[in-house]
């Protein structure tokens, strides 16, 4: 398989959704590019009328981000401010967490080491 081939395949990000104490919990794995970034819009913010008000996005599984991430994270920060809640991203790997540094999501959006850390901050 080539590497255009794999780029352009959705199924190549997996995103898990829970609840852990009234907290949405996604865990995502893959890559997000945007090719995928529907698929994370629709896990975080899905088209039902009730936003979640509080979200923890654990990006421990996350390889590469591009601005298409950075576009779904800023839209889905907005949307659950507007209805009083909060976002948190927990456990970016360095390269993902550096691509959040450089266009400060970081200083809106709280970063976490881990999951323990972001639920219960």
């Amino acid at each position: 398989m080539t590497g255009n081939q794999k780029a352009d395949r959705p199924d190549r990000l997996l995103v898990e959704r829970k609840v852990v104490g009234g907290v949405r919990v996604v865990t995502v794995r893959g890559e997000i590019d945007h090719h995928v970034k529907d698929v994370l819009s629709a896990a975080l913010l899905p088209g039902d009328d009730k936003v979640p008000p509080r979200i923890v996005v654990d990006l421990s599984g996350v390889t590469f981000m591009d601005s298409s991430g950075i576009n779904v994270f800023v839209a889905a920060y907005q949307q659950v401010s507007g209805a009083q809640g909060w976002l948190r991203i927990a456990g970016a790997q360095q390269s993902v967490l550096r691509v959040l540094q450089i266009v400060g999501v970081d200083t809106v959006v709280p970063c976490h080491p881990t999951i323990e850390q972001a639920l219960n901050t």
